[in-house]
């Protein structure tokens, strides 16, 4: 099973895709699911479930949040988590509180990547973010998997795709059928961060979407 567990919607501020579009994108890159990771809202939650059933797709619910010491991803919630700015073992506790999942996403790419020693938190750390198709550059990628390595951390990727055509370059996989036993997965550090860099113009893309200049 392969799964995009870091994807926004225009529910983002910083994106600019509907979610069906999305979903069709997904499938078209031969990924079964996608995890949608708005920045501080859980505002395409219900839509995505929605969507997800129509197009037989499959929807982990989760919300990417920016703490005092950079982004945590909060996989497999129930509801959204009110952690903006806050310290990021808080924001952690909270997502465990829902039977969550913690990833630390992009952690050691310049200007997103996680400022505080994350070794602090691997005793409530689920997984790393080994590869983010997003991202230009591979050296941070590559840390990022060595870090897993070192640390017997999980490993996960996504593309943190801002637009839709981003969708579907970077997934995480297990060989599971369903999403109970990908997350088991995760949690059992047996599954695998894949994937490819996006086009580098898709860094620009969302921008544009935003402004109307492209659908």
């Amino acid at each position: 099973m392969k799964i995009d567990l870091h994807c926004h919607t225009k529910y983002s501020y910083d994106a600019g895709s509907k979610i069906e579009k999305i979903i069709i994108q997904a499938k078209k890159m031969g990924i079964d699911g996608i995890a949608i990771t708005d920045h501080e809202n859980t505002n395409g939650w219900k839509e995505a479930l929605e969507l997800g059933k129509k197009h037989n797709f499959l929807i982990v619910l989760g919300q990417e949040i920016k703490t005092s010491k950079g982004d945590v991803l909060g996989l497999f919630l129930k509801e959204k988590i009110d952690g903006y700015k806050k310290e990021p073992r808080f924001v952690m506790e909270e997502i465990k509180k829902q039977n969550g999942i913690v990833v630390i996403p992009h952690p050691f790419h310049n200007g997103e990547g996680f400022k505080d020693d994350i070794k602090k938190y691997l005793d409530i750390i689920n997984a790393i973010e080994v590869f983010n198709a997003r991202k230009p550059f591979s050296s941070p990628d590559k840390k990022a998997l060595q870090f897993a390595k070192d640390n017997n951390t999980g490993m996960t990727a996504g593309s943190d795709s801002h637009y839709y055509r981003g969708v579907g370059y970077a997934y995480t996989e297990a060989d599971v059928n369903n999403l109970e036993d990908f997350k088991e997965a995760i949690i059992n550090k047996k599954t695998r961060g894949l994937g490819k860099k996006a086009p580098v113009y898709h860094i620009f893309t969302p921008f544009l979407a935003k402004m109307g200049i492209i659908s």
